[in-house]
């Protein structure tokens, strides 16, 4: 069998060394949902069969996405070390050919040249101008030389690194074939699932009861997850706070060490009293986000998902609660964007949402997105306006493809139409 290419185990600790910065934010999480489901009054939803096969094929997906953008990256990086690979062969061929015309020229000469020169008995003015020429030639040969080993040195290097990306791209090759077997059997299950739950789910889907519940369970989670982040943001405001005192008492020990070296460096008898040194303040840390960034933003908005408006905002659901969001049809598989730059707060299934996101956008505003057949976006990833962070499905159970679609100020929803430029 043979040995894990280098860059095959530098691939592998980038993972992990990936895995183990979000370890922390997973736990936070998933202590989060177990705390909501403690909560949870009604049990045996049909949905919840549904749970660990929607998350799979959503991890599926986003590993394979994942997977085809290092794929992409890894191509690129080949190509760049084809292009150089090249360039340098055509400059070590000149390098080779110039190096011989010069010693070919120093064979037809003769080797002995300066012994001539010195036993000649010419003008020494002469001798000394030729045997200075004589040394520019033999330097430019020894600098001709040590360019031509720097280049072949290139080359090998060159090689090696080209050789491992190839690894790397079998490696790439090797994961999207285990992924995509995995996505097969994942869909297989899920779909029989479904054929078995069909009757149960489109009943329990009716019962306004289970809709209060799916809202309840939703609020509670955002109403968590605005805790957390006010804990994260407290935390970083301290460590910014704690740092600035360290380097104010740091500037303060050098200023007074300073002072110090200039009394003893003055005479005594013109050495004017000292002042009592100043007491150093401590700055102010910058102040937080308030939002406004966002809030400047109402009506500028795009739709995050293109397709038919299903649902909209206030509208009343048969017998159940009122729409708190969107609910717009889409072609399963379609892009989810996000609406404007922010942060990936939440991303697993939730009862009544099946693949769930939620992007906390500062200022107490939050974008949530439902139902989705994948997830491509993880807990602390930061987001620019535009990104694709899912795609379209009907996870939770949900009868139609399409994206539900909310927008949350200080934990309450609100009207995202007004917020849209359509």
């Amino acid at each position: 069998m043979a040995e894990p290419s280098a860059k095959s185990l530098e691939r592998s600790r980038q993972k992990e060394t990936a895995e183990q910065e979000r370890a922390e934010l997973r736990k936070k999480l998933l202590t989060l949902k177990e705390d909501i489901g403690k909560t949870e009054k009604a049990r045996g939803h049909a949905a919840d069969s549904l749970a660990a096969s929607e998350a799979a094929i959503s991890n599926a997906n986003r590993s394979l996405r994942e997977l085809a953008a290092e794929q992409e990256r890894t191509k690129k990086r080949l190509e760049k070390l084809s292009v150089s690979q090249e360039a340098l062969e055509t400059a070590v061929a000149q390098q080779r050919n110039r190096l011989e015309k010069m010693l070919r020229g120093q064979y037809v000469s003769g080797q002995d040249d300066r012994v001539k020169l010195l036993l000649s008995g010419d003008n020494p003015n002469r001798i000394a101008r030729e045997l200075r020429y004589l040394g520019y030639v033999s330097a430019e040969q020894s600098k001709a030389i040590d360019i031509l080993q720097q280049n072949l040195a290139a080359i090998e290097a060159n090689k090696l690194d080209a050789e491992e990306a190839r690894n790397a791209l079998e490696d790439i090759a090797d994961e999207q074939r285990e992924q995509k077997a995995l996505l097969e059997k994942e869909k297989n299950k899920r779909k029989a699932l479904l054929s078995q739950l069909s009757t149960q789910l489109s009943s329990q889907r009716k019962q306004a009861g289970n809709l209060s519940r799916d809202e309840e369970r939703l609020s509670s989670l955002v109403e968590k997850l605005a805790t957390l982040i006010a804990q994260q943001r407290k935390a970083e405001e301290e460590e910014a706070k704690r740092r600035a005192r360290a380097k104010a008492e740091q500037k303060e020990k050098l200023a007074a060490k300073g002072r110090a070296a200039d009394k003893s460096a003055e005479r005594p008898e013109t050495s004017p009293p000292k002042a009592a040194s100043k007491t150093v303040t401590e700055p102010e840390p910058p102040p937080a986000s308030d939002g406004s960034g966002f809030a400047s933003m109402k009506g500028k908005l795009r739709l995050p998902v293109k397709g038919e408006l299903a649902a909209s905002f206030g509208a009343r659901r048969a017998d159940g609660p009122n729409w708190k969001g969107l609910f717009i049809k889409a072609s399963e598989g379609a892009e989810v964007r996000a609406v404007a730059a922010g942060e990936i707060i939440f991303a697993d299934w939730m009862r009544g949402f099946g693949n769930l996101l939620v992007v906390d956008h500062g200022g107490q505003y939050m974008t949530i997105y439902g139902n989705n057949q994948s997830l491509l976006k993880r807990p602390g990833d930061k987001l620019k306006a535009g990104d694709v962070i899912a795609t379209v499905g009907n996870s939770g159970g949900n009868e139609q493809s399409g994206l539900y679609f909310e927008m949350r100020y200080q934990g309450r929803a609100i009207d995202p139409s007004s917020w849209m430029n359509r």
